[in-house]
């Protein structure tokens, strides 16, 4: 009979656990202010920004002939933002980011880009 009890404590202790989570879900998760979700948003942004960057730098590396100079234009780093991560990026935004991961991923050997115009 002991362990029978124990072994409902067990199972009840897991239900209360159970509609605890079911109560709390996703709190935990959820920004405090307003302005944290911006700047959340606001860096999560940035940070696709650059991936995108990077993603064109190494298509155009990819599409580049064997002795011949990469091309990455502004317009690739636009192209793969709103394709891949659905972003409605200006011209000069994408400019920046292209700049920096140009600059970052020692493009001036091997590269050239409009990003500087």
């Amino acid at each position: 009979m002991r362990h029978d009890l124990g072994g409902l404590l067990f199972v009840a202790l897991g239900l209360v656990l159970v509609a605890v989570g079911f109560v709390w879900r996703g709190r935990v998760l959820r920004p405090l202010s307003a302005k944290r979700a911006q700047a959340a948003a606001i860096r999560d942004r940035s940070r696709s920004l650059l991936r995108a960057a990077d993603m064109a730098i190494g298509e155009a590396r990819r599409r580049a002939a064997r002795g011949e100079p990469v091309i990455v234009r502004v317009d690739d780093v636009t192209r793969v933002a709103s394709g891949h991560y659905g972003l409605d990026v200006e011209r000069e935004e994408a400019a920046g980011a292209l700049r920096q991961r140009y600059e970052a991923a020692d493009c001036r050997r091997d590269c050239m880009t409009d990003a500087f115009d």
